[in-house]
């Protein structure tokens, strides 16, 4: 259908840049001082020396480059470039009609940018000279600490807890598993390492204490892990921690509690005992406190770590 009057213009036309020749086939073409990108070299009306250039014949495009047929030299004068209409360039824009490829390069700013999803945040994160950034990482898949008080806490690989400790265990001279050691733990997928550390309180009835503590893992002991704590004059000693690291891989070895696998739950405990009655020690229990002999409770705490 005709218009009544002028038809609407449909594009962008603008005079580019002024360029000054020198001894190069190559020149930058620019609109406001950012790069322009012509679609083809038959958009641009090219005076050279006063005269038209033919596109294709005596100058191309490459990018935002105009490239012509052959050298020029500073007695040369690139009168003008007119752009001729941006090509495609219409009052509107079909829905999905533009591509990566109409997409000038560099033209997205940061300002044109909403939000991105996490899932195309990914690669290396730079450093302040354009390298990727190295040693910031960490090798902790997963983490827990637990109090000793019937609370419990929730990790990528279960739920996990520590029994409600409200009195001191006396030990004796046959080994019991200590009150609050015990936990069924199974490490997330791709840990190589499991730490095990619990600690407690021990205090001593007697004048000295020597007491032993030995490790397992399931049924067995890790004969690396025992510890023998011992003092003396009125021992009410600080808090001991047990702390163990047991390597995921490779083959089995009993004595240093590392495990060839571990895809399903491995109770790992304490357990402890007195060198004998006149060396005798209580677990979970500090006597001397604000001046004054006032026996008391101490919760255990336990943390494990998982590494890859």
């Amino acid at each position: 259908m005709p218009y009544i009057g002028k038809s609407p213009v449909g594009g962008g036309f603008h005079k580019l840049d002024n360029l000054t020749a020198s001894a190069t086939d190559t020149y930058a073409l620019t609109l406001g001082g950012a790069a322009y990108y012509p679609e083809t070299a038959n958009q641009l009306l090219c005076s050279l020396n006063g005269v038209i250039q033919a596109p294709q014949d005596s100058f191309t495009v490459s990018g935002s480059n105009l490239i012509f047929d052959s050298a020029l030299t500073s007695n040369d004068s690139i009168d003008f470039v007119v752009a001729l209409g941006d090509v495609l360039g219409v009052q509107g824009v079909t829905d999905g009609a533009v591509t990566t490829a109409k997409i000038a390069n560099a033209a997205v700013t940061d300002a044109k940018i909403d939000t991105m999803a996490a899932s195309k945040l990914t690669g290396a994160l730079p450093a302040l000279d354009g390298s990727a950034l190295t040693g910031v990482g960490s090798n902790i898949i997963e983490q827990l600490f637990l109090n000793g008080n019937g609370d419990s806490v929730t990790v990528s690989s279960g739920t996990y807890s520590l029994a409600n400790i409200t009195a001191k265990q006396a030990l004796t001279t046959t080994y019991a598993d200590i009150t609050g050691s015990s936990i069924s733990y199974t490490p997330p997928a791709g840990a190589t390492q499991v730490v095990y550390e619990f600690n407690y309180r021990l205090y001593g009835v007697n004048p000295s204490i020597i007491t032993h503590f030995k490790m397992y893992i399931d049924s067995d002991e890790v004969t690396q892990a025992r510890k023998q704590i011992g003092g003396g004059g009125s021992y009410d000693g600080e808090h001991i921690n047990h702390r163990w690291a047991i390597a995921i891989g490779g083959s089995a070895d009993t004595a240093s509690g590392r495990v060839a696998s571990w895809t399903s739950a491995k109770t790992i405990k304490l357990m402890g005992r007195n060198y004998s009655a006149t060396y005798a020690g209580n677990v979970h229990e500090m006597v001397y406190w604000d001046g004054a002999s006032l026996a008391q409770v101490v919760v255990p705490t336990m943390q494990i770590t998982a590494y890859k």
